[in-house]
């Protein structure tokens, strides 16, 4: 048994979480990676686009550790919810390139801190702002493995393709045979459960 790391541990949890969102855009077209799948308009490249925006956010500004990456999705002018979708002008590349450097940017902000240095929060309410080194990178963890979540689902209503990562797909196994039968019981399990309440 090792002694504990817990900024390995955070680390872990959270490139995990990064290279599981950026690998849901492999293999896209542009259009794919940009189409709203939902009545909210969530869509691959802007959940890309966000977690950026995030870790800049919480893991930068909030320690007094300003990344200098301009965001102006983020600007009093700017578009409502424009962290949430890519413009036509912002290329995959752009955006993927902004989160590579928002995660390098993080990074660095875990190496120089101790989880227990407090930071301010610039868009929380005063005196309800700080917040610990540690308490930020979780709720980076947690926010960048929610949308990782909502990465997974769209992907596969796009081609089909599940799975953590490239080599894991996590799944049962099974063919496309059982996987249809088996959505067939699911799918009368509900009609059955919806007929009696």
């Amino acid at each position: 048994m090792t002694s504990p790391d817990p900024k390995a541990d955070l680390h872990r949890y959270l490139q995990s979480a990064r290279d599981a969102l950026v690998w849901k855009l492999e293999g896209l077209s542009e259009y794919d990676v940009r189409r709203p799948f939902t009545p909210t308009g969530t869509n691959l490249l802007g959940l890309v686009k966000h977690v950026a925006t995030v870790e800049l956010g919480y893991l930068g500004d909030t320690f007094g550790r300003p990344s200098g990456e301009p965001l102006p999705w983020l600007e009093h002018a700017g578009e409502t919810n424009g962290d949430m979708w890519a413009t036509a002008d912002e290329s995959r590349e752009f955006v993927v390139g902004l989160y590579r450097r928002a995660w390098a940017h993080a990074d660095a902000t875990i190496e120089a801190l101790p989880l227990e240095t407090v930071g301010r929060v610039p868009w929380w309410p005063a005196g309800k702002d700080e917040v610990t080194l540690h308490h930020a990178v979780v709720r980076v963890i947690a926010d960048t493995q929610r949308h990782a979540g909502h990465a997974d689902v769209i992907r596969e209503l796009i081609d089909g393709a599940v799975g953590m990562n490239e080599g894991n797909d996590s799944m049962m196994p099974g063919d496309p045979a059982w996987w249809e039968e088996y959505r067939a019981r699911l799918e009368q399990a509900a009609r059955d459960a919806g007929k009696n309440g």
